[in-house]
């Protein structure tokens, strides 16, 4: 293993200071989720100056709540959208290579129940191979029945033919969006949480800057900037219409929001190291089952949500869906019983603009970067995958735009992220396994040092690892800790939540701040609760 260099101190006056210090940033980034972090490190490795706000967490939102794939877009091939598909491959192969420890590959089997599915999605898969050439990570096998069940030894048996085998990529979405803060970081951006972008600021007809708050001393600060991002992923309209109001000028609604919901429950449902894949279900939908962090997720639904609620929360039909659909191709039927925790993503779907967002199937999967007359540069939409194709296309319409002057790119397709090292480790634990130190690939003997490294709490997190949360992962909070740093609400509410009053000491004796124990406890309960 590599030893890491000696990881930046995230104290949060020390950050606040930095924020307020120069009399103007190149850029200020709004909006601290996978699309945010990545502007903010690719304009950080050019040398602009970058400051980046999140009014919550970092991948408060829908970058921790992925399906955890990392993908090419097995779906988007079927739409016919080659060009997608094949840069989704180029970057998937970027991703995993720059962050072994948290992107790795991993098999995925579809089970056949019918005999022509296996050669009719096999073909279809053969096409993926070819269009990921070399960054292939393995080839499509048509697979037997026996074989099948070997790979997916709780699949339904009864009337299975056969099956696909197929390769794409899994990782940690919420320590993935970590670790590009704290690259960020690394080259010179100030990356702050809880500090809340509460406006926007106008000269002269022109985006000038952001007005922000200190969420936890309440204190005002603004930010002047030549070019500000609103990356803030389904919230982004709100922006765009102050700006338009600000400007004299309607911006028309962009995001179409799309829910997807996902249910975990314990490995034995699933085990072993492939995932499963029903690409149409009874209604037409595409059903996951992913092995993850020692857990199984179940999902995931696609469906129109009108509103923008911070923990979006499940409809009793798409529970029923999830569940009825896993009975058929699971050979133990998961039931209500066995969900250890159920999360919900909003998606940002770009709509047409005359279109009401009602039919989220054919709304594109694509990201949009728009510039506004007066200068603010919005982008939404698009997947993990390809967080830093994006970055380097917002950075494109900056230069556009002359908002800032052109610099050639960084080094984001080669930079390995913090806590990779140098090389990758064949021997690495497989991010399917229980949670635990391999997460923090190069840095594990730092965290190991911290008090505590021999004082495990309980579901893979040690005294030491809230402890470097806290001291080098921005966390001021249970929630972040137990959300984010570590995954457990998302793998296991009921224990998360027996753990927040240790982790709470630990965090109040670090940071000195209310550590908000009582309201993790109240979102634990919530990601236990099944709608009636």
């Amino acid at each position: 293993m590599t030893h890491a260099s000696p990881p930046l101190a995230t104290l949060r006056s020390a950050l606040m200071a930095q924020l307020t210090a120069p009399a103007r940033f190149d850029v200020v980034v709004i909006g601290g989720g996978a699309t945010g972090l990545g502007v903010a490190l690719d304009a950080a490795t050019r040398g602009f100056s970058v400051a980046l706000v999140e009014s919550h967490d970092f991948a408060k939102g829908t970058s921790s709540r992925a399906t955890k794939l990392v993908h090419g877009g097995v779906r988007y091939l079927a739409q016919g959208n080659i060009a997608l598909v094949r840069e989704a491959l180029h970057e998937r192969t970027t991703l995993l290579n720059n962050a072994p420890h948290l992107a790795q590959p991993l098999a995925f089997v579809m089970p056949s129940y019918k005999l022509l599915d296996t050669p009719f999605y096999g073909i279809g898969l053969k096409m993926y191979d070819a269009l990921a050439g070399k960054a292939g990570l393995g080839p499509t096998e048509f697979l037997g029945r026996n074989k099948t069940l070997q790979y997916l030894p709780t699949v339904q048996a009864h009337g299975l033919k056969g099956g696909v085998k197929y390769w794409d990529g899994q990782f940690d979405d919420a320590r993935l969006a970590l670790v590009l803060a704290r690259t960020a970081a690394a080259h010179g951006a100030v990356v702050v949480n809880y500090c809340a972008a509460t406006g926007l600021l106008h000269e002269d007809g022109k985006v000038a800057g952001v007005h922000c708050e200190d969420r936890e001393t309440g204190a005002k600060i603004t930010l002047r900037a030549g070019c500000v991002v609103n990356a803030t992923g389904v919230w982004v309209d709100a922006f765009r219409q102050q700006d338009g109001e600000a400007t004299g000028r309607v911006a028309k609604p962009m995001v179409a929001p799309s829910q997807g919901v996902h249910i975990v429950v314990d490995r034995e449902f699933l085990p072993g190291d492939h995932a499963m894949l029903v690409p149409k279900t009874a209604d037409g939908r595409v059903l996951f089952a992913v092995p993850w962090l020692g857990k199984v997720i179940l999902g995931t639904t696609d469906t129109p949500r009108d509103d923008l609620a911070r923990e979006p929360r499940p409809f009793k039909e798409e529970v029923e869906f999830i569940l009825s659909e896993s009975a058929r191709y699971l050979s133990r039927a998961p039931t209500r019983a066995d969900v250890k925790s159920v999360w919900v993503g909003l998606r940002p779907l770009v709509k047409p603009q005359d279109d009401d967002g009602g039919n989220t199937k054919g709304i594109s999967r694509e990201h949009t970067v728009l510039v506004s007359k007066s200068g603010l540069v919005t982008v939404t939409g698009g997947k993990w995958t390809t967080y830093r194709a994006m970055a380097e296309d917002v950075l494109d319409k900056c230069f556009a735009a002359h908002l800032l002057q052109p610099r050639k790119p960084g080094s984001t397709s080669t930079l390995r992220l913090m806590g990779a090292g140098a090389t990758m480790d064949a021997r690495r634990p497989k991010i399917s396994d229980a949670p635990g130190l391999h997460a923090y690939g190069t840095e594990q003997l730092v965290v190991q040092a911290l008090p505590g490294g021999d004082r495990w709490l309980g579901g893979g997190v040690s005294e030491a690892m809230v402890r470097f949360a806290a001291r080098f992962e921005y966390a001021r909070t249970v929630e972040d800790v137990l959300a984010r740093r570590s995954r457990l609400l998302f793998l296991d509410a009921r224990l998360a939540a027996s753990l927040a009053p240790a982790v709470a000491d630990i965090l109040r004796e670090e940071t000195g701040v209310d550590p908000q124990t009582d309201a993790f406890v109240a979102l634990a309960q919530l990601y236990l609760t099944l709608p009636a």
